[in-house]
């Protein structure tokens, strides 16, 4: 694993602060609400269920499964192996990711792109670090890039170029807490929330009987400044994903340099739109469209969130040349949900 792709993998999502108020899980019979957490995909999972038992190994086994298909830092993994261009079946998760990410590409004209990868590691945000590409290198890089020049068939990938790559951090981990979430559901468990760098998903309620919350952090623009909670989202029955541009970002020559690429331009974003977060029935699709609308800003977003059924969203904004104020913007679903 690349470490410095690691800490890109979670920095990016790892905007909210989950409030599991684990002090009050009581400690016996049906009534006993667990915990579990640990490593994986390069980042940290936290899960708390109303359950008698420990369900920990089940867990932990599910999430290696899922590792082996879908997680680029497992050089074993099925994706790792498309990407090398080896022979390779593709199971249930990766076609299921794979199919969402081709229907949000399309929805999305292309900002959402799982083949972003090129572009990303040029402008000094992946496995490699580069120096700032030119506009001819930035023209040939587009060339490896698009989920529309890839397709699927009889379990395999078709590339319409081998330099294409996958990599589909932006909606995996997302999907992840759905698959876990599904899990502790067949279980009989209606009482649980999923973390998983950073995204969530939430069923029932949580220790103290009351919806789950969730913290999003305040943007911080000015440099040495730590976030604060800007605003408290009660969640159950949904999953919740933020992602943002303020704290991943390069210096060059005095200008600071968004993670955020464009697929389409092949360029960093440049817009007021500072984080977005996104609540919908499963956070693959919160996952996702989080990380689409901080590449489309802020008056494109608002635009595309009122078309798309069952998705809400809040957006953290920069007003103005002030770097200190800053606005949001919600939908009116995601602002009941908005603690007061």
């Amino acid at each position: 694993m690349d470490k410095r792709y690691a800490r890109s993998w979670w920095a990016v999502v790892l905007f909210l602060v989950v409030f599991l108020s684990t002090s009050t899980i009581r400690r016996c019979g049906k009534n006993t609400y667990r915990y579990d957490e640990g490593l994986i995909f390069g980042t940290f999972y936290h899960i708390t269920y109303k359950y008698p038992e420990s369900l920990s190994e089940e867990i932990k086994n599910r999430l290696l499964q899922f590792d082996a298909s879908l997680s680029p830092f497992n050089d074993t993994s099925i994706i790792s192996r498309v990407n090398r261009n080896e022979p390779v079946e593709t199971d249930r998760w990766f076609e299921h990711v794979f199919n969402a990410s081709q229907r949000i590409y399309t929805r999305t004209g292309g900002t959402f792109d799982p083949t972003v990868s090129p572009l990303v590691n040029a402008w000094g945000f992946g496995f490699k670090k580069g120096v700032i590409p030119d506009s001819v290198q930035v023209d040939s890089l587009l060339r490896q890039v698009g989920m529309n020049k890839l397709a699927l068939e009889n379990h395999r990938v078709l590339k319409s170029d081998t330099c294409i790559t996958l990599n589909f951090s932006a909606i995996a981990k997302g999907y992840a807490c759905d698959v876990i979430g599904q899990l502790l559901f067949d279980k009989g468990i209606d009482d649980f929330m999923v973390e998983i760098g950073g995204e969530v998903f939430a069923r029932g309620k949580n220790p103290e009987g009351k919806m789950w919350r969730v913290g999003v952090n305040r943007p911080t623009i000015a440099d040495g400044e730590a976030g604060t909670i800007e605003e408290i989202v009660q969640i159950t029955d949904a999953g919740l994903a933020t992602s943002g541009n303020y704290r991943n970002y390069r210096m060059v020559d005095g200008k600071r340099i968004a993670h955020t690429i464009d697929p389409v331009t092949g360029y960093p974003v440049q817009h007021t739109l500072l984080s977005a977060t996104v609540m919908a029935p499963d956070c693959m699709t919160a996952d996702a469209y989080a990380t689409a609308f901080m590449v489309m800003g802020l008056e494109r977003s608002k635009a595309l969130v009122d078309s798309l059924p069952g998705v809400e969203a809040l957006f953290l904004y920069q007003n103005g040349s002030d770097t200190t104020r800053i606005d949001y913007w919600a939908t009116p679903g995601m602002r009941e949900k908005i603690e007061r």
